[in-house]
């Protein structure tokens, strides 16, 4: 009696489910594993890489220890991962700059695209366009696309640094919306955003955490979130796209990856670790505080952001002719 094609296929992903998830459970560190943060503690990639650490030293039965090697704007500690042995015991924690935005600034001493093997896109950190209410008192972003298209070149928005996030951000603003905004760079987010406050400088694109406050009081002004998503801490506020900037979608993600060559099997098993944890109402909460959103999902969905970070940055960082500082 022959079976079906339908039925046939069914069998053979029921079989590879159980295979996986046999490799998934056989899978168990044998020592420590090593979690190379490439950015300095107190930062965001580090608070996550610790969050994520504490639960899963416990489901792994071994000390997960994160390791802080900071520096070239994340570049030493990613390639420190990308040489380690993949033997499952050495991961990388970190966010996007080093693997889709440096390598168009600078060579850097890895293939951003095939050094890896990813884990897991483990939190989005959407940004805010946030403005001195003072200086740009309109209320929402159509307004104020409509008054920079009148006043080309008038008005200003502040980054983090030449081919940060933010300054990406608001090229990408410029480039869909038509206007002429200058930008202004700054030695980081925390100075960009206090000249903001002081009215030196007009807008800018920053995290949730490090504006909520000022929000709060009124002398910042969030019109728009940077994502494809509201952000659900912030329900009222529209995304840019919502807000008529067509096509609008961009963000800071962070997540774990392992070096190329790592075992299938210790990947699926960190995998689904970090998805358990992200379900918890605790790490949820912790999240929310902070301002990011939990992700998770299969390997892959790394991986495809990467991909398409990287095209797209690639691009902005060509046609703006945007160096590295």
């Amino acid at each position: 009696m022959k079976m079906s094609q339908g039925l046939v296929r069914a069998a053979a992903l029921f079989t590879l489910a159980l295979v996986t998830e046999g490799a998934v459970a056989q899978w168990s560190p044998t020592q420590s594993i090593r979690m190379l943060t490439p950015y300095a503690p107190g930062g965001a990639a580090d608070i996550v890489a610790r969050i994520v650490a504490d639960k899963l030293s416990p489901a792994l039965g071994q000390p997960v220890v994160v390791e802080n090697r900071g520096g070239a704007g994340g570049i030493i500690g990613t390639e420190l991962g990308a040489k380690a042995p993949p033997d499952g015991h050495t991961l990388i924690f970190g966010s996007d700059p080093p693997y889709t935005i440096n390598p168009h600034l600078q060579k850097v001493p890895y293939d951003p695209l095939k050094a890896f093997e990813h884990v897991s896109l483990t939190v989005n950190v959407p940004l805010l366009l946030v403005v001195n209410p003072t200086r740009v008192p309109m209320a929402g972003v159509k307004e104020l696309v409509a008054a920079a298209r009148a006043n080309p070149g008038k008005y200003t928005i502040a980054s983090s640094g030449n081919g940060s996030s933010g300054h990406l951000a608001a090229e990408l603003f410029k480039s869909l919306a038509g206007i002429n905004l200058v930008h202004v760079a700054y030695k980081g987010q925390a100075p960009a955003n206090t000249d903001v406050l002081g009215g030196q400088v007009d807008m800018t694109f920053t995290s949730v955490g490090a504006s909520l406050q000022h929000l709060k009081t009124g002398r910042l002004k969030a019109l728009a979130i940077s994502t494809a998503r509201r952000f659900p801490g912030l329900p009222d506020l529209p995304t840019m796209a919502e807000s008529g900037v067509t096509g609008y979608d961009i963000g800071v993600w962070l997540g774990a990856s392992y070096p190329a060559g790592t075992p299938r099997a210790a990947v699926e098993r960190i995998n689904a670790e970090i998805n358990k944890m992200l379900e918890m109402p605790d790490v949820r909460a912790r999240l929310d505080t902070l301002g990011y959103v939990p992700a998770g999902g299969r390997p892959e969905v790394l991986a495809r952001r990467i991909e398409s970070d990287y095209a797209l940055f690639g691009k902005l960082i060509r046609e703006n002719n945007i160096k590295g500082e």
